[in-house]
């Protein structure tokens, strides 16, 4: 294949894969600290990321925290064609802690194979890598720490920014699997993925082809808010397979409000549940019984009603309900505006 050639990374289902095709769970803290990595290494992103840039750059100033990661995390995570998968372990779908040990617990023969195949697709080792390399108990620990003191300082203050998009996006992605299973929610990563059954095909940088065969388990999609261009997936074929995906940029919509017509037509609880859902599309129970400020039974039965209704639809994601917004809710609350006071005469 030509350099020039068009990258493409192809990913085969068996019906196996799709019945167990879901998405994240959570946020992925390490696949947004590579995320982010790559960003400060570029001028892409938009306004906002370069507004973050600025920001993060600012806070990493200070205690050698700089320093440490332009020595170690940047050359660890260059914007070419690899970066070693035991920086974003599977164990981060079960926490913060669970992700940090997982990357610090890397047995050192995968470090040694994953460092090596780094070598010789980017510059030169500093001595923090080469000493990485060798699987030094103290440089794996001194790893940890650093991705620790980076995502508080770089990521935690982009959380209230990022968590509500990534939780948004993981909530859409539950309703088009409950909705139309697997395939409704692979298609619904156009444009950054085509879903031709049985394979998803995703643009990769020019001269990377790849073909992965799921052979039965399935795949896990991990939005992700440092993600742009085209998805991600792990190298190693061995590893549990996860896609991690761009969120798409959307408009934040304008607050919806319940009227008064509205209450008087739903009633003020019920009318105010609705207008949590729309304002926050993926809601669960106990986040509108906290927002209204009833008990998590009182908001089920006014969103059981609700639903039956036809105003909101409710689909279930591990142990949580979620909640979103029907077309007919959406447009009951456009033609029932806010109450304004009349204008003085």
């Amino acid at each position: 294949m030509s350099p020039r050639s068009r990258g493409v990374l192809r990913i085969v289902f068996t019906s196996e894969d799709l019945a167990l095709t879901r998405p994240a769970t959570r946020t992925d803290l390490l696949w947004e600290m590579v995320g982010s990595l790559h960003r400060l290494q570029a001028r892409d992103g938009g306004g906002a990321m370069a507004c973050w840039r600025r920001q993060a750059r600012a806070r990493l100033t200070g205690d050698g925290l700089l320093t440490a990661v332009r020595s170690l995390l940047l050359p660890l995570v260059p914007r070419g064609p690899y970066f070693p998968d035991f920086l974003t372990p599977i164990e981060a779908q079960s926490g913060d802690e669970q992700a940090l040990q997982a990357l610090t617990d890397t047995p050192r023969r995968r470090l040694r194979a994953e460092l090596d195949r780094l070598r010789r697709s980017s510059a030169p080792f500093s001595a923090d890598l080469t000493d990485l390399a060798r699987g030094d108990a103290r440089a794996v620990r001194r790893l940890g720490r650093l991705v620790t003191r980076y995502c508080d300082a770089a990521l935690a203050p982009q959380w209230p920014h990022a968590e509500p998009a990534l939780a948004q996006e993981r909530a859409i992605l539950s309703r088009h699997l409950a909705a139309g299973g697997a395939e409704q929610l692979l298609a619904h990563l156009a444009p950054t993925a085509c879903w031709r059954p049985p394979v998803l095909e995703i643009d990769y940088p020019p001269g990377l082809s790849r073909e992965i065969h799921l052979r039965g388990r399935g795949l896990t999609v991990i939005p992700s808010y440092f993600c742009r261009g085209h998805p991600v997936a792990l190298v190693d074929p061995a590893l549990p397979p996860v896609l991690a995906c761009p969120i798409p940029r959307r408009a934040t919509a304008p607050a919806a409000t319940a009227g008064d017509a509205l209450v008087a037509l739903l009633g003020r609880t019920r009318a105010e549940i609705l207008s949590c859902i729309a304002r926050e599309p993926g809601c669960s129970t106990s986040e509108l019984a906290r927002q209204v400020g009833v008990s998590v039974p009182t908001a089920s039965e006014h969103a059981c009603v609700l639903r039956q209704a036809n105003l909101i639809a409710s689909f279930r994601q591990v142990n949580l309900v979620l909640h979103h917004p029907t077309e007919l809710g959406t447009g009951l609350l456009a033609a029932a505006p806010s109450h304004r006071p009349a204008s003085p005469g």
